[in-house]
């Protein structure tokens, strides 16, 4: 992979050639600043660019590109640009309308080459813009163009799906300190506290105070307004046992009826919450069959959101050589650091998308689960290869990244039969 890495870097850097103006940006809120240079790097504008976030702006942006492209005998132009936050999405985009090619540089390589002109580590717009340009000319840049709309719906999709999703894990997390509080004991009658009959149980009688108060047919059917089937030997038990726990509760009882307020208003927050997410997975749901290859990553037994996320923040894996492309956009390549006789370890980057990362995690973690292949892979890392169990899911990371971009890149879907030959290694 160490030659194709350095042929991608070398036609990155022919890409700017004498007849090339280099525009770098500073992307702000409002006013961002450009800095225009040839490919030795010499500056070609006497002051830096001024332009506000609008369309006059742009149109500003665009006419002083055109000049200095006539000043200067320069018949192609590259606009680069960070890749930070939100406020480049709609400038990068115009310019692509325009037909302007548009580059996204790393923002680490900014901080990194920031001394390179005057060997101080001030900082401030114009600067920073004249860094992006003069990393642009160096080839240090990957091209940017928009993706179909299906898959910018579906990074859409993903990322406000997750965003309820940590939001849902906050409430969560504050229910189980209350209960902490005020009902150590309660997760020794529920093992999952968010089962319909628990939370009927938070919602109506969390206190041990209330639950001694009522009998175990008050409970079941109390229960029975929250769920269809509440009752039976398993209803009565499930209230016994409730009462049991709440006559030795060592929960406090100070300011209980203000903390059951804040109790109450968390459980419905919560249900609101998944009641959003469900209606993000439908939404998912229907939008991928317009993504093409989803049917073949689902083969593999990768959950919905999963295949969303691959294909949100992987964009289509037909375009990828390799599997290893996948990887780096997840930040999950590997890194090390020696010198001389010194060697140090070996880590992930990190340096990529997240959510991708994360969704390809918990793929592996569940087809460890689901799929032969991958848990006879898993078991000869571990008994042969003598790998630690989270050396051997990284492992599988690679493998399965590497197979969904070649089905995806052959049109050919996953079956126990192809996988023999993995079964037969392991």
């Amino acid at each position: 992979m160490k030659s194709r890495l350095v042929k991608a870097q070398n036609q990155r850097v022919e890409r700017i050639s004498t007849s090339t103006l280099v525009i770098g940006i500073d992307i702000a809120k409002e006013k961002h600043a450009a800095q225009a240079i040839n490919f030795r790097g010499i500056v070609l504008t006497n002051r830096p660019l001024s332009f506000s976030n609008e369309h006059a702006g742009f149109e500003h942006l665009i006419s002083s590109i055109r000049k200095l492209q006539n000043i200067h005998q320069l018949n192609d132009v590259v606009v680069g640009m960070e890749s930070t936050g939100h406020y480049w999405f709609n400038i990068a985009n115009w310019l692509v309308k325009q037909g302007v090619s548009v580059v996204l540089v790393n923002p680490m390589t900014t901080k990194r080459n920031k001394e390179n002109r005057d060997n101080s580590p001030s900082k401030n717009d114009p600067k920073d813009a004249l860094v992006i340009a003069d990393a642009v000319s160096r080839g240090f840049y990957t091209p940017f163009s928009p993706k179909d709309e299906a898959f910018r719906r579906m990074r859409v999709m993903v990322t406000n799906r997750e965003h309820w999703v940590v939001k849902s894990g906050r409430i969560k997390n504050r229910i189980h300190r209350w209960l902490d509080i005020r009902f150590p004991e309660y997760r020794q009658a529920f093992e999952d506290i968010f089962t319909p009959r628990s939370l009927a149980t938070l919602r109506r009688f969390p206190a041990p105070s209330d639950i001694v108060q009522l009998a175990p047919e008050q409970m079941v059917q109390i229960w029975g307004e929250y769920m269809d089937r509440p009752g039976g030997m398993r209803g009565r038990n499930k209230a016994l046992e409730l009462q049991a726990l709440a006559r030795h509760s060592v929960g406090d009882a100070t300011a209980l009826e203000e903390d059951k307020w804040e109790l109450r208003h968390l459980i419905e927050e919560f249900e609101r919450i998944c009641h959003i997410i469900d209606e993000a997975d439908e939404m998912i749901e229907k939008l991928l069959p317009e993504i093409p290859c989803s049917d073949l990553v689902r083969s593999v037994g990768v959950s919905v959101p999963a295949t969303a996320a691959l294909f949100a923040f992987g964009g289509d894996l037909r375009k990828l050589s390799h599997g290893n492309q996948l990887l780096r956009k997840a930040g999950l390549n590997l890194a090390e650091r020696s010198s001389g006789k010194y060697k140090g370890h070996i880590k992930l980057t990190k340096r990529g998308n997240s959510l991708l990362r994360k969704h390809l995690y918990f793929s592996v973690f569940h087809l460890l689960s689901h799929n032969r292949a991958f848990q006879a892979l898993h078991a000869h890392n571990i008994e042969v290869k003598r790998m630690t169990k989270m050396q051997s899911m990284m492992k599988l990371i690679g493998k399965l990244a590497r197979m969904l971009v070649a089905m995806a890149r052959e049109g050919q879907t996953f079956s126990a039969n192809k996988a023999q030959p993995l079964l037969a290694a392991a």
